[in-house]
């Protein structure tokens, strides 16, 4: 690009995308790698005369902090699948591109939540701390019992390429597969792996002995598995979310995890993170990760470079190939 345009990056990000970022634009990056708020991105944006902005999802791009923004600024890549931190709806409005990076997520988030499934069923977190902290005596017979997933029934909340990638997991642990889809898989499709279709959420969750969360973050989903949809699970079932915190009431978790009703989860997101419900944390049938799904230097280097691709497809003229708005 003869002159090079603007681009501010919210985060650090890795090596190699910064290193392309410095080459092919005038890259003004943050770094105290601190999240901005809204104020302080807009304020960013503005003393760096940025035309375009690579964010994460720690960066809340409110309709506020959208109309906020300086003219100038004509897209935003973020670095993740979801987009529920940006008003896509006000960006719109303002004209703005908007993209995000799927597919070079899938593999890296499914074996997280392959990760979360095995280390809840398994006791993995119990069983760490009893040696880490010199009270594992040896082995007994009766110890940390956990539940094997072979013969399992899995339901799978939302069937997406994520979803997808932990059936074909969950399948060679020899797991019976359940899904739900707005569009039904086709009958070849569903052959592969011998995958059940549900029409419904509450019809998958009656028969999920294994629950895999890969809901989007959107409004209408907050607290979608909440007091009442958990009563639905079989007694003793696990629970996985590697979507989004907020589709699941953490009270209602908690609640039930307690109670024994459900007998463990596996989470790597949370509801208002990096702030983690504190009923979670004296509870040993919560295995408890800190948002890993993505992070393999593969994963987020390609993350990175699937949003430069982009942004220089959208200052190139040509259509950006993950547009969302």
């Amino acid at each position: 690009m003869a002159d090079k345009p603007v681009l501010l990056l919210s985060r650090r990000l890795p090596e190699p995308v910064e290193a392309r970022a410095a080459r092919d634009w005038n890259a003004r990056l943050n770094p105290q790698d601190r999240p901005y708020t809204g104020s302080e991105l807009v304020e960013a944006a503005a003393a760096c005369d940025a035309d375009a902005l690579l964010v994460t999802p720690t960066d809340r791009l409110t309709a506020e902090v959208i109309a906020a923004l300086p003219a100038r600024v004509r897209a935003i890549a973020t670095f993740s699948v979801g987009y529920d931190h940006i008003d896509l709806a006000a960006a719109r409005a303002r004209g703005l591109v908007v993209t995000n990076t799927p597919e070079v997520v899938t593999e890296a988030t499914a074996d997280i939540a392959l990760l979360c499934l095995l280390g809840a069923a398994r006791r993995a977190w119990e069983g760490e701390t009893l040696v880490r902290e010199g009270r594992w005596t040896g082995w007994t017979p009766t110890q940390l019992l956990g539940m094997h997933p072979g013969g399992k029934r899995l339901g799978i909340l939302g069937m997406g390429r994520i979803g997808m990638a932990v059936a074909r997991r969950a399948a060679a642990f020899g797991m019976r597969l359940h899904y739900t889809k707005r569009t039904r898989l086709s009958a070849a499709e569903e052959q592969v792996l011998g995958l059940i279709w549900h029409d419904t959420a509450e019809s998958l969750l009656a028969v999920s002995d294994f629950l895999s969360v890969h809901m989007p973050g959107s409004a209408e989903n907050r607290h979608f598995l909440n007091a009442e949809r958990l009563a639905l699970l079989p007694p003793g079932a696990v629970v996985v979310n590697t979507a989004r915190g907020t589709v699941i009431d953490d009270a209602a978790l908690i609640d039930a995890l307690r109670s024994g009703r459900v007998a463990a989860a596996g989470l790597d997101v949370y509801d208002g993170e990096p702030a983690v419900n504190p009923g979670y944390l004296d509870l040993p049938s919560a295995f408890l990760l800190p948002h890993l799904g993505t992070a393999t230097l593969e994963t987020r280097t390609a993350m990175g470079m699937r949003a430069l691709d982009n942004l220089d497809a959208v200052f190139r003229g040509a259509p950006a190939p993950d547009r969302v708005a």
